[in-house]
């Protein structure tokens, strides 16, 4: 789902549906009050039914919370596969190495694009020139280890293993987000609850009545801008891949 894409826009758009169901609720409500014996089990399913709201929220929260600290590891991860392998090409044939050397900074260049980027037109570049980088790096080490099989070629092929393979947990991060039943469900038990604290307040203390949906609607927010790896506030810094960079470029 676009909207899941934009944390505002689902800030703005749960806001208006909460607060519609509030109101909907309380002219309900109005219309057609509880009665006196139905007050008391309203209370339990408005219970029930927030303690629920409250639990999912929690459980969502904490998925993405765990999603943005797997892309954290994962860049960590990259970026020490990227250096140690950098450092491995001492043991390959100067002219290789000094290529698979220049390589590796170009590939790093992509990799922090890949991080900072918001144009998806231009991301599909990105993966475009970082593939190919991946093939001419793995291409010149594999023919070194077929022409020279030794255990330090072998481990410099390893490490270029690692850096292809991280690459590829990393983007696996990326794309692991909350799955969207965990938001429909999570979405239409808050519809649910504000409609039941509005049938119950009915038009009392209308004001007030604003607020559940005010709060509900930062929690979204604040859930689907961490979830969100690329257009939220809050993203995963670059700063391995930025501090190694900056070590590579020196030399």
């Amino acid at each position: 789902m676009m909207i899941l894409d934009r944390p505002l826009a689902l800030f703005a758009l749960s806001l208006l549906a909460l607060w519609l169901s509030v109101a909907m609720g309380a002219f309900i409500g109005e219309k057609r009050p509880p009665k006196e014996n139905e007050k008391e089990n309203l209370g339990f399913v408005i219970s029930a039914s927030t303690t629920l709201l409250a639990l999912v929220i929690g459980f969502s929260f904490s998925m993405a919370v765990s999603r943005y600290d797997l892309r954290k590891n994962d860049e960590e991860e990259e970026a020490n596969a990227i250096g140690t392998e950098y450092v491995r090409t001492n043991v390959l044939p100067s002219d290789d190495a000094a290529k698979i050397r220049m390589l590796l900074r170009q590939y790093l260049d992509q990799r922090l694009l890949f991080y900072t980027t918001d144009d998806l037109a231009r991301l599909e570049r990105i993966d475009n020139d970082t593939t190919k980088l991946q093939n001419e790096m793995w291409s010149i080490v594999a023919n070194i280890s077929q022409s020279r099989p030794t255990p330090p070629i072998a481990l410099a092929l390893s490490g270029m293993n690692d850096v292809l393979n991280r690459q590829g947990y990393t983007q696996a991060a990326w794309w692991n987000r909350i799955p969207i039943g965990a938001w429909s469900l999570m979405l239409a038990l808050a519809i649910f609850c504000c409609a039941l604290i509005g049938y119950r307040a009915q038009r009392k203390g209308t004001n007030l009545l604003i607020v559940l949906p005010i709060i509900l609607s930062v929690a979204f927010f604040l859930i689907a801008d961490i979830d969100n790896p690329r257009l939220g506030v809050i993203r995963v810094s670059p700063q391995n891949l930025i501090s190694l960079s900056r070590s590579m470029h020196k030399e």
